[in-house]
This record gives structure tokens, sequence and C-alpha cells, in this order.
């Protein structure tokens, strides 16, 4: 990965590698800069292998501290930029990096840092450096569901090949990154973008308006979002949305969470399916579904089926396959090893592996998600999940986030409760009866709560964990659903 951004600097060195809020960098510049760079990190005791915390925001320094890395044969840990430092502190315990990038000395003891905008000793050496190969080319991390932290290493050593760009990217395209860079989503599929020959045009952090603003400007052809940012940007004014050209994309790619369908075929109506694509996977890649929009009009709600040789059941509490419509656990098995946790065990049965899913597959094979099975809610002895809820509030056009989860209730165990971020005022009973020409009786929150903050990151995540046990632990009454 390394050599590449050298091969491709001799190819096109005028020829944009970043551009970050206004300031581009060509590819010559990228490769002089971070063989300096690579220098500067070996002196501090960066070494072939090496995990190496990476704490940096969005921007073109991200980019250069991973193509360092990868030059000295070690591998890029990236960690939010805002991590408190007790939180980081205990990713650095896992990964154990001779340097952590972003921050400044001392912060985690005696271990090697420099913080952001650290620039390297003019006087070392920017000429090219001798080949080396990562063991490993990425190691993020997720706290999951459970919220502890671990480390996800990729087990695929640090190879690419410019001239087979991944994931329907085209060679020297210009890529869109608007979601955060510590996220495995924008974090792989960039990289994987500039090791193709594109133009990454990154950005600090997401922003419906001027994501379309950026498309325009810079040609963009190829995107990565997540459903919240395309609800974000569905919900701009038509004479803002409407008002750009959009005809350089050739892909919009989601993932990350359930899209709902409603948002999925306003996509596909603005668009066109064939520019509108869905990947499902988790950051160990254990397993991957890939749907056209064109399929997704055949299987409304699939995320598709198994692709890239890995396979999928679904399997009941007892380990049974399910037939098809029937939901239970998605299970996944690789042809090849995809990763291993440093901090956490796989959730497996027999070489199956579960990221916690709830689905059901149909009789051609496509494979529909439910929900988290930590997240399903019991209400009066019925299954809720919490993503078809949220889709469903979601189509109120004043609901701009929120999360459902479910609370403690003296009479149905768990009641459905709904934590709302709106744009105007919106009573209960306004929600209630906007969800009631939708979702069946049972499923309606019994209590709303409104919150000024986003409830989802800019990733398009939402730890329901969290927001459920910032909430009341004690069983409560609750009201009747709407009729």
């Amino acid at each position: 990965m390394g050599q590449v951004i050298g091969l491709l600097a001799q190819e096109a060195p005028e020829r944009p590698a970043i551009t970050h809020e206004g300031r581009t960098i060509n590819r010559l510049e990228l490769e002089r800069r971070t063989n300096r760079l690579a220098r500067a990190y070996a002196e501090l005791g960066v070494g072939q292998d090496d995990l190496v915390t990476i704490a940096l925001p969005n921007g073109i320094p991200f980019y250069e501290a991973c193509a360092a890395i990868w030059k000295l044969g070690a591998t890029p840990q990236p960690v939010s930029a805002v991590l408190p430092d007790r939180e980081r502190q205990a990713i650095v315990e896992l990964a154990d990096p001779p340097l952590v990038v972003g921050v400044a000395p001392g912060t985690h003891g005696d271990r090697p840092a420099v913080p952001a905008g650290w620039e390297p000793d003019p006087a070392l050496s920017d000429e090219p450096l001798p080949a080396r190969t990562p063991r490993w080319w990425k190691a993020p991390t997720s706290g999951g569901s459970t919220g502890r932290p671990k480390i996800i290493v990729a087990e695929q050593a640090g190879l690419a090949d410019p001239a087979e760009p991944p994931f329907l990217m085209q060679r020297d395209g210009t890529q869109l990154v608007p979601g955060p860079l510590y996220h495995n989503g924008p974090f792989a599929f960039s990289t994987r973008g500039l090791l193709s020959g594109n133009h990454i045009v990154v950005m600090t952090r997401f922003d419906p308006g001027l994501t379309l603003e950026l498309i325009e400007r810079h040609g963009v052809d190829w995107v990565l979002l997540v459903p919240t940012m395309m609800h974000r940007i569905w919900r701009l004014p038509d004479e803002e949305r409407l008002s750009r050209d959009m005809s350089s994309l050739r892909v919009v790619l989601h993932l990350a969470a359930p899209c709902p369908p409603w948002l999925k075929e306003a996509w596909i109506g603005w668009l066109g399916p064939e520019r509108v694509h869905e990947l499902y996977a988790g950051t160990e890649a254990q397993g991957a579904t890939w749907i056209t929009g064109q399929e997704w009009l055949e299987h409304r709600g699939s995320v598709g089926r198994p692709s890239r040789g890995s396979q999928m059941r679904i399997l009941d509490p007892d380990g049974r396959d399910l037939p098809p419509g029937e939901v239970g656990e998605v299970f996944m098995r690789p042809a090849a090893p995809t990763y291993h946790y440093i901090g956490a065990e796989a959730r497996e049965r027999d070489g199956w592996e579960s990221l916690g899913d709830m689905g059901w597959m149909d009789e051609d094979g496509y494979l529909y998600l439910a929900d988290r099975r930590a997240d399903l809610i019991l209400s009066g002895g019925a299954n809720v999940y919490p993503a078809e809820v949220e889709a469903a509030l979601e189509e109120h056009p004043q609901v701009r986030s929120c999360a459902v989860v479910g609370l403690p209730d003296e009479d149905l165990g768990q009641r459905v409760h709904a934590v709302v971020q709106l744009d105007g005022p919106v009573t209960d009973d306004e929600l209630g009866r906007h969800l009631a020409e939708r979702l069946v009786r049972y499923k309606i929150p019994r209590t709303f709560e409104r919150v000024d903050e986003p409830v989802r990151d800019d990733a398009g995540k939402v730890r329901r964990s969290a927001w459920r046990d910032d909430r009341s632990v004690s069983p409560a009454p609750s009201r009747p659903a709407p009729s």
C-alpha cells in the first residue's frame, strides 16, 4: 500500500490526491510528505507489523499518517479524535502501539505521542523507502452493543492494485467522504479509493447542503452515505436539493444501518436505480451482501444475497436452521479468515459467526434485516424491532432523528419508548396518529421523549443501549397505545 502512493505519484504527479476545506495536495506532495513522515515515525519507534493509534480528525493529515504507517509495514489503528483520554487509554492498552498520533506527549504516560499539526524534521529525506508489506492493513475499533472497546484487526495484508478498483470505483475517479474516518466504512472505502488513484474530497463533518455542493463542484462520481445522511439530504428544501447537478454521480453506496424502505425508494426515484447500491457487512467482514437499486425494487426491503464467497444462514435460539420467511439470528461464514479480535471473543456456533443481527431470507436467498438481537423489545409477549418503528417515525416531516428502546413496565414487561429530535412542535398524539397509519398497535411507542441533540452520530450509528440505560430502570406504568 505504501508503495502504491509512490507509483501513483510517478504516473501523474500533479493530479489532486486529497482535498479538505479548500486545501488540495497532489500525488507528488503526498508521496514526499509521507516519506518524510514515515522516517520520523520510525525514529519514534514504529516498525514492521506494529499497530499505530491515530486520533486525528477528518483531514489531509489523517491520510498522511496512514500512508506513512503503511510505508513502515505497520497498521493504522484509527480512533475518534474527540475520545476522552480515559476511553482512548482503554484502546491504547489493547493495541499497545509504539506511537499515538494526534495527542499531546504525556497523555498516555511514557508512550511516545505526537499532537495534531505536528510536522517531522524537514532535514529528513523525502525519498522513497524500501517496500514493506503490513501483515494487517487496518485495525479499527468498535464498542458494539456492549460498550466495551475491542479492536478488529483485518487479516488481509497491506496490498493494493490501483489497476483493479474495488466496489464499483473507477480508476482515477473522484470520491466524496462525508463520514468520520475513525469509522470502518469511511476509512476502508476512502483509503481503497485513494490507492485506486481517486481524488479524495473529505469533509470535516457531514452537512447535507455542503455534500451536494461538493458533489457538483468536484464532479464526484462515488460517495458512501449512511441512511441518516440520506434522510437529512432528502429533507432539504426541494429548491436546494434539486438545484444541484448530480450528473457526475455513478455510485451512491449506503451501509451501516437499516435504510427505511420509503427513503430508499425516494432516492431511487431521484437518482435512478442504477446508481443506488447497498452493502451489508460488519467490520469483521465474515460475510457480506450487495444489492443494486433494480434488485431492491424486485425484493423491496432486502439488503441482497451473500457475496464475495461468504455464506449465511438463519438460526433459531437452539441453533436450528429456519425456513424462508421466519426471523432468526443471522450467522455467516467467510471463504477464508477475515479478522481477529483484540479484547473480545466472537459469537460463534460450529464455525459460523454472528454480529447479533436478526433477519430472514426469502425463497430466492435474499436477506432482510429485522434488528439487533440485543435491541429486540419484548412488550406484552410480542416482539418489537426498534428499527421498524424508527423508520416509520422518520417518515414524519418534523422528525430529524430518533431512537426506540424498551423500558421496564409493570404491566407489559417492557414498554416501547421513543427518543425523538424534532424540527418543529409535534404533539404525542400527532406522532401516534402518524404511526397508527404505518404500524400495528402494539409497536407504537407508549411514551415519547424530546431531545435537542442528534440521536445518531455522524456515521449514522445509534447506541440504543446507552439511551436505554440512561432512562428509568424501575418498572413504571405506560399510557395506552394510540387507537
